[in-house]
């Protein structure tokens, strides 16, 4: 799988996401979720990082960030990692793994496709079944719209949030093909965007290798077009890494 984080390029917005070790929980009580908030916060004290939205989950994490140099991601990513995973063995009297691995990310186009990464991360709790609507997950950029927590962390978005956001990310679910679009850069690590704009990110990444099909799809597998490549094979209802999402 590509290592999308090792090279990061600053200015580029990326889709960040980690799961717990086998799938395990990883955030118990309300306690696990403000620490890790914290952390980001004090992350961002060490080496300043645009944080553009976010989502946890019992089991994994997920977060938008525009880094403003080359190599600020994986720097910024490494000192969070390390600074939870000793808070958890600390708090809990634990050993061992705590992630499934090194996280993993996926850059972003700046325009509408940021719109659907960032409904696609806020609508997580409701697409697991956690909440009725988006805002009342508390451990979520979503809920500061309605008057949760994390305000402090979130920085201005490239382009203007539609004013009835709320309203999107609550409202139908994605379709399958957008979907299964979106997975395939989650799961492949491939530049979510137009074609041109993936194959250009791409190649700066030194992350081709994302775009390219995976192999003959199965009979009755549909076919979808990623952003970057058409006709990858991805099968409806693929999960992403991570839990529900």
């Amino acid at each position: 799988m590509p290592r999308t984080a090792r090279a990061s390029a600053g200015d580029v917005i990326y889709h960040v996401i980690n799961r717990g070790n086998r799938r395990a929980t990883v955030f118990h009580e309300p306690a696990d979720y403000v620490a890790f908030v914290r952390l980001v916060a004090r992350a961002n004290e060490r080496l300043p990082m645009r944080v553009l939205g976010y989502c946890l989950m019992p089991n994994h994490f997920h977060l938008v960030l525009w880094p403003h140099r080359d190599g600020d991601l994986s720097r910024w990513m490494q000192w969070l990692l390390t600074a939870h995973v000793r808070r958890y063995h600390r708090v809990r009297g634990t050993t061992g793994r705590i992630w499934q691995g090194r996280f993993k990310a996926f850059a972003i186009q700046s325009d509408g496709h940021l719109l659907a990464v960032l409904r696609y991360v806020e609508r997580n709790p409701l697409r697991a079944g956690l909440v009725k609507q988006a805002e009342a997950w508390r451990w979520s950029s979503v809920a500061a719209l309605g008057g949760g927590v994390g305000t402090v962390l979130l920085d201005d978005w490239p382009v203007p949030r539609p004013g009835d956001w709320l309203r999107r990310v609550n409202g139908e679910p994605e379709g399958p093909e957008a979907l299964a679009r979106l997975r395939v850069s989650v799961i492949r690590g491939a530049p979510y965007g137009e074609e041109g704009w993936a194959r250009r990110t791409a190649a700066i990444l030194g992350v081709e290798s994302s775009l390219r099909p995976c192999g003959r799809p199965s009979a009755g597998t549909p076919m979808f077009t990623s952003p970057g490549r058409p006709n990858l094979p991805v099968p409806i209802g693929s999960r992403a890494p991570g839990g529900s999402d």
